[in-house]
């Protein structure tokens, strides 16, 4: 009979192994038929945590792991190790019952069982290790090219950036109104910005108002480039890659006429949900963006453009194992010629925020100052402080550029840039 704990075990390191092996995101994996579908929600949630926890603390379980070894061990087997040490150092569970369990997956890997007397007698040794020990070792770092890329542009600010990542994000919502109402009803605080940051979380659809549709989930960062749009009643306003739809939500609840396009039908389906959830109402489209063309030509349009989303790892800490930011091209000359055919669909006076969840500025500022030399009816409005916006927060170009590490104090911020771009 299987040991209780062994479903989720075996099912966090499937997780694990999906991202090495197969490319797959956690969120690509969870949102499909595969180890986690037999399991009940607990289990699941659990399965879950583990893997995401064990890429949040990666480099510090493998420093943990490589003072007990001679040789690396594969990886299947060092996965196992570095779940055994989330257990012992992070959960503080039982050390015989997370030795036990490590051992019991090790020995169900056949072209890997021998290993298992090896995983039980370093695991042993790391349930020695304190709360305090742990909590002093240094925070995780990104993978080696990675941080690398990252530290050419933010310099000294990298170690403040890994520690937001390290952090984690907390729940933030978007309310159709009366945010004071709301933050009392969930013990939430009200942000500079005006979204609403919950102190804990818990199941997202048991919280007051989810069932009444008077919020949606949206990081605080990902708020701000409508809101430096100021979309107003009755403007027609496309958005562009609009899946999953938080900035929909927003443009709709302005009282704007809006069109919603995105290529991925299946990723529409949270739309559509939160649409209806929310008595919200766009017109939405699966489609290629370059196929929209609308007969009168558009008041306002948002584009969050694809991008190598690195500004979302606090999210999503697998994202670093994913993306090797070698040869990123072809990405961005998609969105330059999204910026293109945006600019095409505006009328004259009309207005684009063009933004990305990315920290790279060859996916933002230097996307904007290209797109203006290509199109010289396109010129930037700069963004001024107010409604939250800190003036630290703004270029010399004008443009936006948020980081992890702002609002370090209140929990962090995904990584964004957002560009307010006028037509002439």
């Amino acid at each position: 009979m299987a040991k209780l704990g062994d479903a989720p075990r075996r099912a966090a390191l499937a997780l694990l192994s999906g991202v090495r092996d197969d490319g797959q995101s956690l969120a690509e994996q969870l949102a499909m038929d595969g180890p986690l579908t037999a399991l009940d929600p607990s289990e699941r949630a659990r399965a879950q945590r583990l893997a995401t926890a064990v890429f949040r603390n990666r480099t510090r379980a493998d420093r943990l792991i490589d003072t007990h070894i001679n040789r690396p061990p594969a990886e299947p087997v060092r996965d196992i190790l570095r779940l055994g040490v989330i257990e012992l150092c992070v959960d503080r569970a039982a050390a015989h019952g997370v030795v036990d369990g490590a051992v019991s997956l090790t020995r169900s890997l056949r072209k890997h069982a021998a290993a298992s007397g090896m995983v039980n007698a370093v695991l042993r040794k790391i349930s020695n290790v304190t709360p305090q020990e742990w909590d002093a070792m240094s925070v995780p770092r990104l993978p080696i090219a990675m941080r690398k890329r990252l530290r050419a542009t933010y310099k000294e600010a990298i170690d403040q950036i890994e520690a937001a990542h390290h952090a984690g994000a907390p729940l933030d919502i978007t309310v159709k109104s009366d945010p004071e109402k709301w933050a009392d009803a969930l013990s939430a605080e009200i942000l500079p910005t005006g979204s609403l940051r919950l102190a804990s979380q818990g199941q997202v659809s048991a919280l007051p108002g989810f069932a009444e549709g008077a919020w949606w989930v949206q990081d605080a960062a990902a708020a701000v480039p409508v809101q430096i749009l100021d979309p107003q009643p009755g403007e027609r306003i496309a958005d562009l890659c609009a899946a999953p739809g938080g900035k929909t939500l927003q443009l709709a609840a302005s009282g704007a006429e809006v069109t919603a396009i995105d290529f991925s039908e299946a990723r529409l389906g949270r739309l559509h949900e939160n649409l209806a959830r929310t008595g919200l109402a766009a017109k939405v489209f699966a489609s290629d963006v370059f196929d929209y063309r609308p007969h009168t030509q558009m008041d306002a349009i948002v584009l969050d453009a694809p991008c190598s989303a690195t500004g979302t790892i606090r999210r999503h800490p697998d994202l670093p194992y994913l993306k090797t930011l070698k040869d990123m091209g072809g990405l961005l000359k998609l969105q330059a010629n999204m910026i293109d055919h945006a600019a095409s669909l505006l009328r004259p006076g009309g207005r684009m925020v063009y933004c990305t969840c990315s920290l790279l500025p060859e996916e933002g500022e230097a996307q904007i100052k290209a797109a203006l030399a290509r199109n010289p009816d396109l010129t930037v409005r700069a963004i001024t402080p107010g409604g939250g916006i800190d003036s630290s927060w703004i270029t010399k170009q004008g443009t936006l550029r948020l980081r992890p590490d702002f609002w370090s104090e209140r929990g962090g911020m995904d990584g964004f840039f957002a560009a307010l771009v006028d037509k002439s």
